[in-house]
């Protein structure tokens, strides 16, 4: 992990890409000061689905997938760190009806489809991240979920997106729409310990080492609970989609708010928004 602070305005942290994971922490100050700050709202439990079956960035070429076929001049690639875009690809099948994903060319009834788009917007926000110095394709560089953001909103697939930095943002965020969330992958988190794939089950993870940065979806609260007015964050359960197939339940993991606090400082939010309502 290198952390970057040449570029002006931007806070950057570059994690090494792995075939699963492909996202750098990029945190732009002029967009978090429009945040939504937290004032007391009821926190309730909610579900969003996306329309999208669970993609896979791994293992494209056993899906049929060939990025040679895609690009001109590149190789066939069997795993991309194209994390950003497979979770913004879910959370857009969220705020878009199905009718106008296929307008989008996100047909959401076939995993292999939408996994080509995912990968295309992929290629799209290597690009709005500016301050990389490489881009897919050909270089399988990593994006950002700021910059995923940017390329949803340069296609003119959203409106706009705003940030949160605490626990109770989130929440609120999360009450209106699914959540884009960044966060550090550390080792222990590859092998869930239960069929629910709750990180907090997992032992002694805080210890072990940081594989890489992933981009993940946050699609529910599922359950809620406050002690004295004030949200216990053990017991505040988040669903969370992620992109390599059937791993975890079903292709979903789940953590507690009490996993975000202790990860915040590295764990980046952004939430895409529409408010066309022809969409």
């Amino acid at each position: 992990m290198q952390e970057l602070g040449a570029l002006p305005d931007l806070d950057i942290t570059q994690y090494d890409v792995h075939p699963a994971l492909g996202r750098h922490r990029v945190l732009d100050p002029r967009s978090l000061a429009y945040r939504r700050p937290y004032t007391g709202e009821t926190i309730r439990r909610v579900e969003w689905a996306p329309r999208v079956p669970v993609l896979n960035q791994q293992n494209l070429v056993a899906q049929g997938i060939k990025t040679s076929q895609m690009f001109d001049g590149v190789q066939d690639m069997d795993a991309l760190g194209s994390c950003t875009a497979n979770a913004a690809t879910a959370c857009l099948s969220v705020l878009l009806t199905a009718d106008a994903c296929m307008a989008a060319g996100l047909d959401t009834t076939d995993a292999v489809a939408a996994e080509r788009f995912a990968i295309q917007l992929y290629a799209d926000a290597t690009t709005t991240d500016e301050w990389q110095n490489y881009t897919w394709p050909s270089d399988d560089c990593g994006s950002s979920g700021l910059g995923v953001a940017k390329a949803l909103r340069h296609r003119g697939l959203i409106d706009q997106y705003g940030h949160a930095t605490t626990a109770e943002e989130l929440c609120v965020l999360l009450q209106t729409g699914p959540v884009l969330m960044g966060m550090p992958w550390h080792q222990a988190f590859f092998e869930p310990v239960s069929s629910l794939a709750l990180l907090d089950e997992i032992p002694d993870w805080q210890s072990s080492p940081v594989a890489g940065g992933h981009e993940v979806c946050i699609t529910a609260i599922e359950s809620v609970a406050e002690i004295e007015g004030d949200i216990a964050y053990e017991h505040t359960v988040l669903r969370v989609r992620n992109s390599w197939g059937s791993w975890g339940d079903a292709g979903s993991f789940r953590m507690s708010l009490a996993v975000y606090q202790a990860l915040r400082s590295e764990i980046d939010l952004v939430q895409p928004r529409l408010d066309r309502t022809s969409q």
